[in-house]
C-alpha cells in the first residue's frame, strides 16, 4: 500500500495525488470556494462591508453557477470520462494548469476590472471540455458527447452575460445566468436518471427501481421546452404548462425510483432529495411565468435544492468510491446533507415570505450552506489529498 507522510508539502508537486484525476482538486476548489463565497455575498448585502465593489448581485449570480457548480461538473465529467471510455483524462501538469486557470478566473472576477476579468474567467471552459471532447470522440463514445454541446452552452451563457455586464448587448445579466442553470438542470436530469435508480438497486437491497426510457425521453422534453421557453420569453401561459408538464414527468419518475425506501442510506436519500427539488423549481417556475411569485424562488429550488444538494451528495459519494474507501457514511455525512436542504428552505423561506423575515433566512440559509461544505472539506479534503488506499492509480 503506498502509504503518504502526514507532513505532506504545502504546494503540490504535478505527480501529487491531487493530481492523479480530475475530481480531486476541483471538489477541493469547489467546496472551499462554496463555503467562503456564499457569507461573502450575504454580508456584502447586508452593508457588512463596503470593500470590493465587485460583489454585487451580478458576482453571486455568476460565480455560483460560472464559478463553483462549473468547477464540480468538470471534476465529474473527467473522472467520469475516464470510466466511460478506459482513456485518461488531464492529469498531472495539465489538471493542475487548468485548477489554476479555474482559480484565476474566480479571483479576476473578485477583483479585477471586468474587461480584464471576462476574457480571464471565458478561457476556461473550452480549455476544460476540449480534452473532454478528445477522450469521447478518440473512443468512440458518443453517447455522451452531447455533454460536450451542453458544456458549450454553457460557454455561450457565460459569453452573454460578460457581454451583457460590459455593456456591449442590451440584455439583462439574469438572463444568461437563469439558462445556464437550465442547462446544468438538463445536465442533472440525464447523469441522474443514469445513476440514481442504479445506485438504489445496488445500495438498498430489495429496492426495484422503475426505468421506463420512453418516459424519460418524455420528460427531458418538456425539461428542455420549459427551459426553452422561459430563456426565450413564451407566453407566460405556454411557459408555466410547459412547466408544470415537465414538472409532473419529473416526479413520477423518481416516484417510480422508490425513494421511500432509501431513508437509512444517506448517500441515497441525499440523491433522491435533492431530485425532488427540481420538479419544486419547475412548479415555481410555472408560477413565476404567471407572475404569482419571484422567479428567485423558482430558480433557488433549482440552485440551492436540487444542484447544490446533487453536487454535495455526489460529491461525498465520488470521493468515497475514487479513493479506495467502502460507500459508507459516518456521523458527518447526513449532517451536512440535511444541512443544504435545510439552506433551501430557508433561501425559499427568504423568496417567499413576509419580507420581515428576509434577512434572518438568508443569514441563517448563508450558515446551513457554509457550514455544509466546511464538514464536507474537514472530512474529505484528506482523501481528496492523498493517495487511494487501495493502490490503484487514480
Amino acid at each position: 500500500m503506498n502509504l503518504h507522510p502526514i507532513e505532506e508539502p504545502v504546494i503540490a508537486r504535478a505527480d501529487h495525488p491531487l493530481w492523479r484525476l480530475g475530481f480531486r482538486p476541483f471538489y477541493l476548489l469547489a467546496a472551499s470556494f462554496a463555503a467562503l463565497s456564499v457569507p461573502l455575498w450575504v454580508a456584502r448585502y447586508l452593508g457588512l462591508f463596503i470593500g470590493w465593489q465587485q460583489v454585487g448581485l451580478g458576482w453571486h449570480m455568476h460565480e455560483m453557477v460560472f464559478g463553483m457548480a462549473i468547477a464540480v461538473i468538470i471534476g465529474f465529467l473527467y473522472t467520469a470520462g475516464r470510466t466511460w471510455t478506459g482513456l485518461d483524462t488531464p492529469r498531472g501538469s495539465q489538471l493542475a494548469a487548468l485548477a489554476a486557470l479555474w482559480l484565476a478566473g474566480r479571483l479576476a472576477m473578485l477583483a479585477a476590472p471586468e474587461g480584464l476579468a471576462a476574457p480571464i474567467d471565458l478561457l476556461f471552459l473550452p480549455l476544460a471540455g476540449w480534452p473532454l471532447y478528445q477522450v469521447l470522440t478518440r473512443s468512440g463514445n458518443k453517447r455522451n458527447l452531447f455533454l460536450v454541446g451542453l458544456l458549450g452552452l454553457l460557454t455561450l451563457a457565460n459569453v452573454l452575460y460578460h457581454a451583457s455586464a460590459l455593456a456591449w448587448l442590451a440584455l439583462a445579466p439574469t438572463v444568461p445566468v437563469q439558462a445556464a442553470i437550465l442547462v446544468i438542470v438538463v445536465i442533472e436530469s440525464v447523469i441522474g436518471a443514469r445513476v440514481i435508480p442504479m445506485f438504489t438497486r445496488n445500495g438498498a437491497p430489495g429496492t426495484e427501481p422503475l426505468v421506463h426510457p420512453r418516459r424519460d425521453q418524455i420528460a427531458l422534453a418538456l425539461t428542455a421546452g420549459a427551459s426553452l421557453g422561459w430563456t426565450f420569453g413564451l407566453a407566460p401561459a405556454a411557459v408555466a404548462a410547459l412547466a408544470v408538464a415537465a414538472g409532473c414527468a419529473i416526479l413520477v419518475r423518481l416516484v417510480g425510483w422508490q425513494p421511500q425506501r432509501t431513508l437509512g442510506v444517506p448517500l441515497l436519500w441525499s440523491l433522491h432529495l435533492a431530485y425532488a427539488w427540481i420538479p419544486v423549481g419547475f412548479f415555481l417556475l410555472a408560477l413565476a411565468a404567471l407572475g404569482v411569485v419571484s422567479s428567485s424562488a423558482a430558480f433557488h429550488a433549482l440552485t440551492v435544492g436540487s444542484m447544490a444538494g446533487l453536487i454535495i451528495g455526489m460529491m461525498t459519494r465520488t470521493t468515497l468510491g475514487h479513493t479506495g474507501r467502502p460507500l459508507k457514511t459516518g456521523r458527518a455525512e447526513p449532517v451536512m446533507f440535511g444541512l443544504v436542504q435545510a439552506g433551501a428552505v430557508l433561501r425559499l423561506c427568504a423568496a417567499l415570505g413576509p419580507l420581515a423575515w428576509r434577512d434572518a433566512c438568508l443569514v441563517a440559509a448563508a450558515a446551513c450552506w457554509s457550514v455544509a461544505f466546511l464538514i464536507y472539506l474537514a472530512v474529505y479534503a484528506p482523501y481528496l489529498w492523498r493517495a487511494r488506499l487501495d493502490g490503484r492509480d487514480g
